[in-house]
């Protein structure tokens, strides 16, 4: 199957794509939130030359032709980009063949266990706490993330004090029964990740995300030698050399690659193979409510290795104003603490087209 043309509709925050087939056959994927504008402008510049009139059957090749081809930028924005042609070929397929892309991936369509996922900082353990028992009452999440230290933070706290307060506060205020988690996005060197380590074993944290630099892999591994507590990482990298070391020196004991940061569901299930030979279990990265949450969903329901829950980010307009309104139908809704996945061919979605009215458009096409 070879595609025709390759069309963007952005916004600064979010990047759709819409591939045609030369038979006509149309899939919907999306680039990586943030700055996708740019993105979708690395797409029709650097991926698409090298995508377009050729056979995709072998997507792996064709992925590693684009890598190959633009070897002079092997970083983050050219990844996130070859995720819009990527996630959007696995939507044509499967409107081609009349499944889920969980069924093309040798799953099966059905409930995964969801985390309710707090991206603030800036709430008082106690307000934290507060709203996480409202989500448990109104929708049945029996498992919570919150935050820890400062982003990127060099050791500080959000304000002093906050750490310490709200590891307890998240224990006493959820009960016995929660699974609680805990996300430092690269705070601490490792005599304070372990300090803040220990303190999470003593109230049951299951759960202790990114605590060191994230490109710091030996700080990161000091940790996970040290603790009992499940270290976990990985959301930022999108390198498969990188992430062949990281799991080869153990690194982390849980990984979790974002889908779209990587550069797909191809190279995702990659790194899948990686863990699951290694032995590890893999819970992605999914913070925000565009498509990548989707398409984690059907990735879970299909690999052999997934990790106990689905990262469902739990914040609205107040925070995330651009993630409203995407869709003609909400893919989203948790029911007894779990997710459904769609059994709609691909990924199960439509675009919504007032959306898309006030979007910024471009196509490249086959010559």
């Amino acid at each position: 199957m070879k595609i025709k043309s390759i069309e963007t509709f952005t916004t600064e925050f979010v990047g759709f794509v819409r591939l045609t087939a030369q038979d006509g056959s149309i899939g919907w994927g999306q680039v990586s939130t943030y700055h996708s504008d740019i993105t979708c402008l690395v797409l029709h510049r650097q991926v698409a030359p090298h995508v377009l009139g050729r056979d995709s059957t072998d997507l792996d090749d064709l992925l590693d032709l684009v890598a190959e081809r633009e070897h002079k930028f092997p970083g983050s924005y050219l990844r996130r980009a070859m995720a819009g042609f990527d996630t959007a070929l696995w939507d044509l397929r499967g409107r081609q063949a009349g499944k889920s892309v969980a069924e093309l991936l040798g799953g099966t369509p059905r409930r995964i266990r969801a985390y309710a996922s707090s991206m603030k900082r800036d709430i008082p353990p106690r307000d934290e706490a507060e709203r996480m028992k409202r989500l448990r009452d109104a929708h049945g999440f029996d498992a919570f993330k919150v935050r820890a230290g400062a982003e990127v933070g060099r050791g500080r706290d959000e304000w002093p004090g906050r750490t310490e307060d709200i590891i307890p506060t998240m224990r006493r205020e959820m009960g016995a029964d929660a699974a609680l988690l805990i996300d430092a996005n690269s705070c601490y060197a490792p005599k304070r990740a372990i300090e803040v380590g220990r303190m999470l074993e003593d109230h049951g944290f299951t759960h202790y995300e990114e605590p060191c630099p994230y490109w710091e892999m030996e700080q990161t591994k000091e940790v996970t030698d040290t603790l009992d507590i499940d270290v976990t990482g990985g959301e930022q990298d999108c390198d498969l050399p990188t992430w062949k070391r990281m799991i080869d020196m153990r690194a982390v004991d849980i990984v979790q690659p974002d889908i779209l940061y990587l550069g797909g569901i191809a190279r995702t299930l990659r790194v899948v193979k990686m863990a699951q030979e290694a032995g590890l279990p893999v819970t992605p990265h999914c913070a925000n409510l565009s498509l990548v949450t989707l398409f984690t969903m059907h990735l879970l329901r299909a690999i052999p290795n997934a990790g106990k829950y689905l990262e469902f980010s739990i914040e609205g307009a107040d925070y995330y104003p651009w993630q409203e309104g995407l869709f003609t139908c909400d893919p989203y809704k948790i029911e007894d603490g779990h997710a459904t996945v769609t059994d709609a061919p691909g990924w199960g979605i439509e675009i919504a087209p007032d959306w898309l009215a006030r979007s910024q458009y471009r196509i490249s096409t086959a010559e």
